[in-house]
């Protein structure tokens, strides 16, 4: 049978789960397989296993309990290894790199930021800030709302200056919020999203994060601006010992 695959921490972890259950129906015992100074949170994995929601929850639920005993290098929702056998043989291989990740990542969390633009804000912002376009509006209303390749040029000027916006907010949010982090990850772009970025953060400091990010806002009140986290850091591990089965949730769910 297939091994999913929770996450990866420190064989000498204080408090590794005992007694929990994971994924599928019925839910699957957890279990630790170690190797040298490593240890894998593992469990057998359901042969139909899908991000439902139950599932999900199951997945983080296992992380939230080992991760608040110590560091746990967490995996995606949906990773699978061949066996058990397998899990061991990359802890072992790459040992070097998972005890690198869990110094790194020990007392830190995740925040994923996305942005996006407040429409009507964002166009009075761009006709203010251009002189062109308020002139071609001005003429389009003195003209009885002007001619369709009057409103045509209008319209496509507005798009391109909205569209320039989107990329310097993008790296204005990013310059303004990355002082405040360790370490900054890029999301992959998506429709609707003009910024989506993960933010690796100490655990003692989320505080001082969290106030820059309310700055952003204050002073960039043409966006709105969506915090999801603490997470666990997802964004900053690299792939670990098991493949993604089917799809996976995004950054909203914890996984990046």
């Amino acid at each position: 049978m297939s091994t999913y695959v929770y996450g990866i921490t420190a064989r000498s972890h204080p408090a590794l789960p005992e007694g929990m259950t994971g994924v599928g129906e019925p839910p699957r015992p957890v279990r630790v397989l170690t190797a040298g100074d490593l240890a894998a949170l593992v469990s057998d994995a359901p042969e139909d296993l899908r991000p439902k929601r139950r599932d999900l929850l199951a997945h983080q639920n296992v992380l939230a309990e080992a991760g608040a005993g110590g560091c746990v290098l967490p995996m995606r929702f949906g990773s699978v290894a061949t066996d058990d056998d397998a899990v061991v043989q990359v802890l072992t291989e790459r040992a070097d790199h998972y005890a690198e990740r869990l110094r790194e990542l020990d007392g830190k969390v995740e925040y994923n930021v996305k942005a996006t633009h407040v429409e009507e804000a964002v166009l009075h912002l761009v006709m203010a800030e251009n002189t062109e376009a308020r002139a071609l509006a001005e003429a389009n209303r003195r003209s009885g709302g002007g001619s369709y390749e009057d409103k045509i040029r209008l319209g496509e000027l507005v798009a391109s200056l909205v569209k320039a916006r989107e990329a310097d907010d993008a790296d204005q949010v990013r310059g303004l919020l990355a002082p405040a982090a360790s370490a900054v990850s890029v999301g992959p772009e998506s429709t609707g999203w003009l910024l989506n970025v993960s933010y690796l953060v100490p655990r003692d400091t989320a505080d001082r994060f969290l106030a820059a990010v309310e700055e952003v806002r204050q002073s960039h009140p043409h966006l709105d601006l969506r915090v999801h986290g603490p997470l666990p850091p997802y964004s900053f591990v690299e792939p670990g010992p098991a493949q993604p089965a089917g799809s996976t949730p995004g950054a909203d769910a914890g996984a990046r």
